[in-house]
């Protein structure tokens, strides 16, 4: 569904997962890229399968130069802040993405993630204050990770920051 003339746009599924669920739309915009670079923790599904199923969805539809007062337009306003900060956008576009995340609400546990293109959790270390080191792969129900958000950027570690862990730390017997 493309609507005619010099700044031609096309409808795009776009999905905010937040994890245990997701908040969908219809977007028009002239790509997919525009959408990401406009809106903050959202994807644009591009799995036919599932662009088909959601043509039968009632979701609303929107404009991206258009937003309405909302989820979305929130998500406009949260990438807008971001855009001007150092750091924005540097970890997006890239193959896979290693962090180490000591947010003070984890109380002294760091967690080193593996992310992949999508932002998606592939692998993770749990390191604990006692010294104890767990792993384990692909959690189904975190949300990705926004790469472009610069909050991420100084979190970054290399690879081999990543694989010393990993193989240091013990499978989690409670992980997946």
């Amino acid at each position: 569904m493309t609507q005619q003339g010099g700044n031609a746009k096309n409808r795009y599924l776009v999905c905010h997962d937040y994890g245990m669920g997701g908040l969908w739309w219809w977007v028009w915009a002239r790509s997919p890229e525009e959408i990401v670079d406009a809106v903050a923790e959202v994807e644009v599904v591009s799995d036919d399968i599932t662009v088909q199923r959601a043509t039968s969805w009632q979701l609303d539809e929107f404009h991206l130069d258009a937003l309405p007062e909302g989820p979305l337009a929130d998500l406009r306003d949260q990438r807008a802040a971001h855009r001007d900060l150092p750091g924005y956008g540097v970890l997006a576009d890239r193959g896979l993405v290693y962090l180490r995340d000591t947010s003070p609400e984890y109380d002294g546990v760091t967690y080193l993630t593996e992310l992949g293109p999508d932002g998606r959790r592939l692998r993770q270390v749990e390191e604990r204050p006692d010294g104890e080191a767990l792993r384990t792969e692909d959690w189904p129900f975190n949300p990705p990770t926004d790469l472009r958000d610069p909050q991420y950027t100084p979190m970054e570690i290399s690879a081999e920051a990543f694989e010393d862990a990993w193989r240091r730390a013990r499978p989690d017997p409670d992980g997946w």
